[in-house]
């Protein structure tokens, strides 16, 4: 890590006075645009203003304890230190190669706890650290986002088990977004993170959490205030039971009167207020990165190694021109080790079914499967393999799961349906990275919550879930519009990490052709379109969801996906608005790579490059084709030489988008 310049550049310190001239306590960030206000009187509250504009009016904020005590109330300052924190994050695996770490903070000590505050050009963040040396439980925490106004939101509300919003805290992490004002919340639905406001001039603002460990996730509800809306938090599990999907999770019956047990000295989450004033930005924010825990200095990396991989369960491993019968047998995984391999791509996935169902064991093995078969070709061919494993499989023998399969010669799980966050199940995330990554495996959790650091402090957690990604075309109705997604997530759930969206259909389908075939998929729009996700989606370990029957038949776009990095030097957002268009740019040693997409409109979009630095530069172009509008899977490969000023323009059809490599000559 490239750690380092912290400057100190105002300390004061103040004697504990009940009766202290002034109760407000400003900050702003380095740029001296955003403005960060609290306020300490019998409660704790903040305020939010960018550029003048009150963005967050008074927001209460405060910890409840289960003996009756709380942090933030009726708490008199001890001492106020303020600094700048200037320094250069060098990344192990992320969408840029150094994340720049400025900003201003803020520390206002009690005497049981101290409260952080952060302000960046790009956000604020704020977080409760306690000083007490023995145990205790939070019984609630109060954390407000008390809106100026009644602005439009971005809302991912939970749509699984809406008996009451306590059944709630059980979901997948993996819904749509509806588009309402603040005053006109579902009061029946709870909404998980990151969620996003349409600000005054163009601003936007984002809420999330950052730096989650052994704490429950935050939701958001908006109960008794047109526009405030609240955190709210799953309960400590009391009774849990195995049951669930397959009998792979375990599933709360009951629960404690608090939110999380606690020992002593702590430092709790980050509330993280992202702002943005042109939308792309948002989905190019390093917030959640920037605050969470770095990984330790004198551990190796090295073997953690990003990459695609050949995947079956999308496609249910149909195959054609073969002369064995496809499904969970070693043939046709040595049929797509050796694709894999032939194409560049680094690893090939066991998905559900090589274990033995209804189990919960990773060491009962199906017959038809000979895993140590499997690792000795698949090392022959350069390819490394990837086992899925759902929760309780995997929880429950954790250490001796990966000390086997690690032996074995297995790279890396992807462990799925976690369905919570609430303490217990964030507290597993950091221990299975931890188990992991003692072994060298790599993971991919899937059936989980949003990214909220844990990549920074252990890379091989390599991705998450946490989307409505493209298995969903398995199963949904035309009526489910998952363009407009593709470009309403980048600005929202992308902003908190990378996700696993599992793109690469080769059946594409325009909006009145689409229609769910769970064994034989399609996806929405454009050819192009799929090739673009390549490059606007965050994704460290990328998913190559088709069958290699159909890549096979198209060698050009396959070569293409195969070709494009999953891990970055830069990246820059280039253009875009929210749900309706994104273009985005991300570098590679010297080339570049360039994504974009639209919603169902047709779309004439000016890409500037004009940044680069001087010099000649090939374009290699993937667009939609002229019939595109009609046949989705149209498509034209164009070379050109980029013109002088940097500037090229692109026609997107409806559904439609483009993908470019940028080389200089």
């Amino acid at each position: 890590m490239m750690r380092k310049l912290i400057t100190v550049f105002a300390a004061m310190l103040m004697t504990a006075s009940a009766f202290a001239a002034s109760n407000d306590y400003g900050l702003k960030s380095p740029d001296g645009r955003l403005e960060v206000n609290v306020n300490v009187g019998n409660e704790i509250t903040y305020t939010l203003k960018h550029d003048g504009t009150l963005l967050l009016d008074k927001s209460v904020i405060r910890m409840n304890l289960d003996n009756g005590e709380s942090f933030g109330w009726n708490d008199v300052v001890r001492k106020r230190t303020v600094k700048t924190i200037d320094e250069d994050i060098a990344t192990v695996l992320y969408k840029k190669a150094v994340v720049e770490n400025n900003c201003n903070e803020l520390t206002l000590k009690f005497k049981e706890f101290s409260l952080v505050v952060r302000a960046y050009d790009d956000g604020m963040a704020y977080r409760f650290v306690s000083a007490l040396k023995a145990p205790f439980n939070v019984k609630e925490e109060v954390a407000q986002f008390n809106f100026a106004e009644d602005w439009n939101m971005w809302v991912p509300y939970v749509n699984q088990h809406t008996e009451t919003l306590e059944s709630q805290y059980y979901n997948s992490f993996e819904n749509r977004y509806e588009y309402a004002p603040l005053s006109q919340w579902n009061k029946e639905r709870l909404a998980f993170l990151p969620l996003l406001v349409d600000g005054p001039d163009g601003k936007k603002i984002a809420i999330t959490d950052a730096d989650l460990v052994n704490y429950p996730g935050m939701y958001l509800y908006n109960g008794d205030a047109d526009f405030c809306l609240e955190g709210r938090f799953a309960p400590y599990p009391k009774d849990v039971q195995q049951g669930g999907h397959n009998r792979l999770q375990m599933l709360v019956k009951s629960s404690e009167p608090y939110i999380a047990r606690c020992e002593g000295a702590t430092e709790f989450p980050w509330r993280v207020i992202a702002v943005s004033e042109k939308d792309v930005q948002m989905a190019d924010n390093d917030m959640v990165y920037r605050l969470a825990t770095p990984a330790d200095p004198a551990a190796d990396w090295s073997w953690v190694k990003p990459g695609k991989v050949a995947w079956e369960w999308w496609n249910a491993w149909n195959l054609r021109n073969v002369d064995f019968k496809t499904g969970v047998n070693n043939p046709t995984y040595k049929y797509y080790i050796d694709f894999a391999s032939e194409n560049g791509i680094e690893y090939v996935i066991l998905d559900e079914g090589w274990a033995v169902n209804l189990q919960a064991d990773l060491f009962q093995v199906v017959p038809e499967i000979d895993l140590e078969e499997l690792v000795r070709h698949a090392n022959e061919k350069n390819v490394g393999l990837i086992l899925w494993a759902g929760y309780w499989a995997f929880d429950r023998d954790m250490e001796r799961v990966c000390e086997h399969y690690s032996k074995m010669g297995i790279k890396g799980f992807k462990v799925d349906f976690m369905d919570r966050d609430d303490q217990i199940m964030v507290e597993f995330h950091h221990r299975a990275a931890r188990t992991a990554a003692k072994y060298n495996l790599m993971l991919d959790f899937h059936g989980t919550y949003k990214p909220a650091g844990l990549s920074r402090e252990y890379p091989n957690v390599v991705n998450y879930e946490g989307v409505f990604g493209l298995e969903n075309m398995k199963w949904a109705p035309g009526s489910v519009d998952q363009v407009t997604y593709d470009v309403t997530v980048p600005y929202i759930r992308m902003m908190a990490g990378p996700m696993d969206y599992t793109q690469g259909a080769m059946k594409n389908a325009v909006s009145y052709n689409y229609c769910p075939v769970n064994t034989e998929p399609m996806s929405q729009g454009t050819r192009c379109r799929q090739l673009a996700e390549y490059v606007v989606f965050d994704s460290p370990l990328n998913m190559l969801c088709d069958t290699p029957s159909n890549y096979i038949q198209e060698k050009e776009c396959l070569e293409y996906i195969a070709s494009v990095p999953t891990v970055w030097d830069e990246t820059r957002g280039l253009d875009g608005k929210v749900g309706e268009y994104i273009c985005m740019s991300r570098r590679s040693g010297e080339d570049w790579y360039v994504g974009g997409m639209t919603n169902w409109s047709a779309r004439e979009l000016a890409v500037d490059m004009s940044f680069l630095p001087e010099g000649e530069y090939s374009v290699v172009l993937y667009r939609d084709g002229v019939n595109a509008d009609r046949v989705a899977c149209d498509y034209k490969k164009v070379v050109f030489d980029l013109p002088s000023d940097g500037r090229f323009v692109i026609n997107m059809m409806p559904g439609g988008g483009f993908a470019a490599k940028i080389v200089k000559k």
